[in-house]
């Protein structure tokens, strides 16, 4: 299953890739990568094993870029797949959650499973995700930003998703820095439509 995930997970990146390359902008080049992302990544099938959802859940998916605003205050969703429209551009603080962390340690992250992480914070408005994975933007050892995908259901996003994810967060540099992305980001880094959370997001703690 793992060669096959990857064999796959070659194709989206050239394809994805290419789209990014070929993009009318940065956040359409980032809105690329996270759609092959979402179309990929994630055990399609985790949903059926026994406690991956709680009563009341349904799996699904979500994918995107968060990028560190000029103040550095902030992550500012860019790009996304999934997420409601009202949360377009999610603000999160720079030191929320496990963006927080990504940001703080410029370490790639998985967590299998939410729930085993007491410090993993609700930003998404539709409901607290289940597995999720993350990938700095680096550009010449700076920090931009970082891909990221979740899952509803425990137990979606395994290594090899995560491999992938690592994979197309390169390509996301790369195209990010040549479709002049810190600029872009700089003028749109105060939103009027900005859907801003606190450090401790919509659950609060738990």
């Amino acid at each position: 299953m793992t060669d096959q995930l990857m064999a796959a997970g070659l194709s989206m990146l050239e394809t994805a890739g290419t789209e990014a390359l070929d993009a009318a902008g940065p956040e359409e080049a980032m809105a690329a990568l996270a759609r092959g992302c979402h179309g990929l990544l994630g055990d399609r099938d985790a949903h059926l094993t026994p406690g991956a959802l709680k009563p009341g859940e349904r799996q699904y998916f979500v994918a995107g870029a968060f990028f560190v605003t000029p103040d550095r205050r902030h992550h500012m969703l860019v790009g996304s797949i999934g997420f409601p429209p009202e949360q377009r551009r999610l603000m999160v603080p720079i030191d929320g959650g496990h963006p927080g962390w990504v940001y703080a340690n410029r370490s790639k992250l998985l967590l299998e499973n939410t729930d085993d992480h007491g410090t993993f914070r609700q930003y998404l408005k539709t409901s607290r995700m289940g597995s999720t994975i993350f990938a700095p933007i680096m550009w010449r050892g700076e920090f931009h930003g970082q891909l990221i995908m979740a899952a509803q259901a425990r137990w979606t996003m395994r290594k090899a998703d995560l491999a992938i994810l690592v994979a197309a967060s390169r390509i996301a540099a790369g195209c990010w820095i040549a479709h002049g992305g810190p600029a872009w980001l700089a003028a749109n880094a105060d939103p009027p439509d900005a859907f801003r959370v606190d450090r401790e997001g919509l659950d609060g703690p738990g």
